[in-house]
């Protein structure tokens, strides 16, 4: 009997799965730069959900952790944080040896005489031997053991990343540990504790680096992990830094970010101040930097930010202004008028107490330095980021393509309108009077119903030259903000 015919014969199907879209830059994420050890020269940067992960490596005095608890401490709580390693001072070399299994310690306490054999520094093989584990009851007990037989370097153990950690005693880029290997005699620990250089057992070398600048840990972390972060703080920066990181942010084109300073300098409060860094930072005139100052707390910015880069922009009504915020974790100032004066005129932010009855604080002015709105810098970025990738994706996800003709200009025409929608939705964008010079229908003085105007030119209009290089023809966007009110004045009439 014959096999029956296949219905593919008559009819046949191909699946195509269409590309998952790409996916913007998030502007709801921050990055702590700090100088502590904790993390090492190679990682160099670690992502936390809560606090109390960012307490499993980082003790509660060190900045690190004094800086995520004001970030954490916000309401709506930001869901992650970045915490990446400067350099500030010359590093030491580690070898890095990979996680522990849950066997080892059993194994270790069966070693009487063990060891292995390492280089430090380049300098000459060290073959240990004679390691006596049977008395440990834990991994810290035999990294002890390891340290009183090491020369030029220490060992410890690390708890939240269950590995051990050979750390030389010099610093700078002659400063190194190799990986181990057998020793000469005795038992060989060397893999036992996966400190090889077999494949696949997780250790790496972390070789000693030079003390680098703050601006140089920016750049660094910028050209290898700027996607993943929006907004900045570099604690501990001095004064000159923040000059460099402002000047290197604001010229950033892609990725695009903030950066975030804390300043107690008390010239921040005169009038008459003209070399304070908040009067140097708002001469030049940067649009993607801002200041706060605080007499207490160093990384009072941090708050700050902890609040501006919680809002979702895919919600409705959204929107923040960070003036008349709170800062939890921050006590607030009390200054005179005229100290209040001086900063405003700055653009600088501060926690300020008011007298209402009650005493009141609130964040004042919630201004980037420059003047403009925080919450009017993250709106805009977050609206030019969803249209970039909107219109990529639109050109990246469609099975055919999208003609160049009025009816493709149409398509993409359509998604930026979505994208300007989402941003009357959450409250970036509003209608309004268009005070600017018109362009397609729109003219200068029209009142602007949808809180956008979205235009491309007739694909007839389009030069030969473009065409045929397969450019669009420039789309341009009218977007009118929202705002929101700060000062509000009341005549009060009073007639017996």
């Amino acid at each position: 009997m014959g096999t029956p015919l296949p219905v593919s014969l008559l009819v046949s199907v191909s699946v195509t799965l269409t590309p998952q879209p790409a996916q913007a830059q998030s502007v709801n994420t921050a990055l702590f730069l700090g100088s502590s050890t904790v993390i090492d020269t190679v990682q160099r940067l670690r992502s936390y959900a809560t606090l109390a992960a960012v307490g499993q490596d980082f003790a509660s005095n060190t900045p690190e952790y004094l800086a995520a608890a004001l970030w954490f401490g916000q309401s709506p709580q930001p869901q992650s944080l970045y915490i990446g390693r400067w350099v500030q001072s010359a590093s030491h070399g580690q070898l890095i040896c990979g996680a522990l299994g849950n066997s080892t310690l059993a194994a270790l306490e069966a070693v009487t005489s063990g060891g292995f054999t390492v280089t430090v520094d380049g300098g000459s093989a060290q073959h240990l031997s004679g390691l006596n584990f049977s008395g440990i009851t834990n991994f810290n007990g035999a990294a002890a053991i390891i340290s009183a037989a090491l020369t030029g370097a220490t060992c410890a153990y690390s708890a939240t990343q269950n590995q051990f950690v050979i750390t030389s005693s010099t610093t700078g880029t002659s400063s190194t540990v190799s990986f181990l290997s057998a020793p000469l005699s005795g038992t060989d620990i060397s893999a036992l504790i996966n400190g090889t250089n077999a494949s696949g057992n997780g250790a790496y070398q972390a070789p000693g680096l030079a003390a680098e600048t703050a601006l140089a840990a920016v750049e660094l972390f910028d050209t290898e992990f700027g996607s993943k972060w929006y907004g900045l703080v570099v604690l501990g920066a001095a004064d000159s830094d923040h000059e460099a990181i402002a000047a290197y942010i604001e010229g950033d084109s892609s990725p695009i970010h903030i950066y975030g300073a804390t300043s107690s300098e008390a010239g921040i409060l005169s009038g008459t101040s003209t070399t304070d860094i908040a009067f140097i930072l708002n001469s030049l005139g940067y649009e993607r930097t801002l200041l706060q100052y605080s007499s207490s707390n160093p990384y009072a910015v941090c708050s700050l930010l902890g609040r501006a880069l919680t809002v979702d922009y895919t919600a409705s009504n959204s929107a923040i202004d960070l003036m008349f915020k709170s800062e939890p974790g921050i006590v607030s100032e009390n200054i005179s008028d005229s100290q209040l004066q001086a900063l405003l005129a700055k653009s600088c932010n501060a926690f300020l107490a008011y007298q209402s009855g009650t005493i009141t604080s609130i964040i004042q002015p919630g201004n980037m330095i420059g003047g403009i709105p925080i919450d009017e810098r993250t709106g805009v970025d977050w609206l030019a980021l969803g249209l970039q990738i909107d219109v990529f994706n639109a050109l990246y996800t469609t099975p055919t393509k999208v003609p160049q003709t009025d009816s493709g200009n149409h398509i993409l025409t359509t998604v930026m309108e979505a994208r300007c929608q989402q941003s009357v939705n959450n409250g970036t964008l509003a209608p309004g009077v268009w005070n600017a010079g018109g362009f397609g229908a729109l003219q200068q003085g029209q009142w602007l119903s949808a809180g956008y105007y979205v235009y491309a030119p007739p694909i007839a209009t389009q030069n030969q030259a473009d065409r045929a290089a397969r450019k669009s023809v420039p789309f341009q966007i009218a977007a009118k903000l929202a705002g929101s009110v700060r000062n509000v004045s009341i005549g009060l009439i009073v007639n017996q």
